[in-house]
């Protein structure tokens, strides 16, 4: 046994990265529960969308929900393992959010679901040749090393911001553009649970106590599940805004149920979607789809690894390659699984806070992903509210690299500005990177040091312009 053992952290390298196996198995527990939301809410926004011809992914009905959760979860689960082994990164991956909703109501609602996932497959494809080739590592090395500061900060305060929306903490306000919780007053139980984690969570993270993480996300779900006990208070609604968000924690009725995952690996096709519509757009849709998934990669792993000290001094991680390869091979896997792109979450953050340092916490979250597959309505019990606490608190500790920008050096501080607000603030972390490189290059150039500009970063600040004008290109052409 203790061969074995000494044999596992010899190769995650546990040892020398500061952790152990138990702090690795919190982790990756903590990571699970934090992004385990995504097996019941990718389902619900591919599986309830219509494609061209009026049908539903899968089977073609709404009934389908549990199918597609079973290949959310075996997708992610397969890919999670795969970063832990091979990138040896506490990385894991699953369906991307926005990427989930634009292949959902922007593409599939001009073509077929097969041919949608295959333009979601072929995107994989050419992305995972970028890695192959070395362009897409190098354009991670091109990045300055405070612009990298700039996306971890960033990427901390966007997922604080998640927290506080998914919990109902913070809101669309009436006349304002958010509020705090309903109508300005924080009136329902669902939100007093959230409050109580955050602040039990909080102490306990102050106090250094191991599992801090983990045991809040636990504590509150119990919480949870008293309070809709004793107040019956429901799901989140239009006519029920003080309810619970995506799942009301209650003990399931039933504990297991398999639906086989591998039915939707038979539903993709790659180059369909140019037949069905215009060359250009379908061009547009796996250009979209690449720089979203390129640069949103680059942005969590920069942060979510400095959280894990895996940062190096130049601004690199050890294995860059190898983490940038499984994921690209996530994009083409999701679309091949018909669950759309996956890519590295950056809830992995909460495992790290839970002091996950190598690859063996992403092993975990993966075979929780698999297990997911069989005990999907276990994953329900936990509300938005229970796992918002572990967000907010991640956030926090991402934010506290601020410190290593130079604020006084405008060159670098305005890029890196731009960088840090426009992600929360436009919910979107390739829109903060692409506002931090194009304003970094100009203003290099206006100063007359643009021979101080990396090659690469021209030709990614040419990029983003483009993908920030696709919209009125779109419009120009009538597509």
């Amino acid at each position: 046994m203790s061969d074995t053992r000494n044999a596992i952290d010899r190769f995650f390298a546990i040892s020398a990265r500061g952790s152990t196996v138990s702090r690795e198995v919190r982790g990756g527990l903590a990571t699970f529960f934090t992004m385990a939301y995504i097996v019941v809410l990718n389902p619900l926004i591919l599986a309830n969308g219509k494609d061209v011809t009026g049908e539903f992914i899968g089977d073609g009905t709404v009934a389908n929900v549990p199918l597609v959760a079973a290949g959310t979860a075996f997708v992610a689960g397969v890919l999670s393992i795969l970063m832990g082994v091979v990138g040896r990164v506490p990385f894991a991956m699953a369906a991307g959010l926005g990427l989930n909703a634009f292949v959902t109501f922007s593409i599939a609602s001009v073509m077929t679901w097969e041919e949608a996932m295959g333009l979601v497959f072929l995107e994989g494809v050419l992305i995972t040749i970028l890695v192959l080739t070395g362009l897409r590592t190098a354009v991670f090395h091109a990045i300055p090393a405070q612009l990298k500061t700039a996306i971890s900060v960033g990427i901390g305060l966007f997922i604080a911001l998640i927290g506080f929306v998914d919990a109902g903490f913070v809101r669309k306000g009436g006349g304002t553009p958010l509020e705090l919780g309903i109508g300005g007053n924080l009136t329902s139980w669902p939100i007093f649970v959230f409050i109580v984690g955050l602040l039990a969570t909080a102490a306990m993270v102050a106090r250094k106590v191991k599992g801090a993480i983990l045991i809040g996300i636990a504590g509150t779900t119990i919480l949870a599940v008293i309070v809709e006990l004793l107040a019956k208070v429901g799901r989140a609604s239009a006519d029920n805004p003080g309810g619970f968000q995506l799942n009301v924690p209650t003990v399931p009725d039933q504990i297991l149920g398999f639906h086989n995952p591998l039915v939707l690996f038979t539903e993709f096709d790659p180059f369909g979607g140019f037949v069905r519509v215009d060359v250009l757009l379908a061009g547009l849709f796996v250009f979209t789809l690449l720089i979203t998934d390129f640069f949103d990669t680059m942005g969590t792993i920069v942060g979510v690894g400095r959280q894990a000290d895996l940062v190096q001094e130049d601004g690199t991680l050890p294995r860059t390659k190898q983490i940038l390869l499984i994921d690209s091979l996530g994009a083409a896997a999701g679309g091949a699984g018909s669950v759309s792109s996956n890519t590295t979450y950056i809830e992995s953050a909460a495992g790290v806070g839970e002091g996950a340092r190598t690859g063996l916490a992403s092993v975990v979250t993966g075979l929780l992903f698999l297990l997911a597959i069989f005990f999907a309505p276990l994953v329900e019990v936990v509300p938005y509210e229970a796992a918002a606490p572990a967000l907010v608190l991640v956030g926090f500790m991402m934010m506290t690299a601020v410190k290593d920008i130079d604020w006084t050096d405008f060159e670098i501080a305005v890029p890196a500005f731009l960088t840090v607000v426009l992600m929360p603030f436009t919910y979107s972390i390739s829109n903060g990177i692409g506002a931090g490189f194009i304003t970094y290059v100009l203003i290099k150039v206006v100063r007359g040091r643009a021979r101080e500009i990396h090659p690469l970063l021209w030709g990614v600040a040419f990029l983003f312009a483009l993908y920030f004008a696709i919209g009125p290109i779109r419009v120009a052409l009538g597509i």
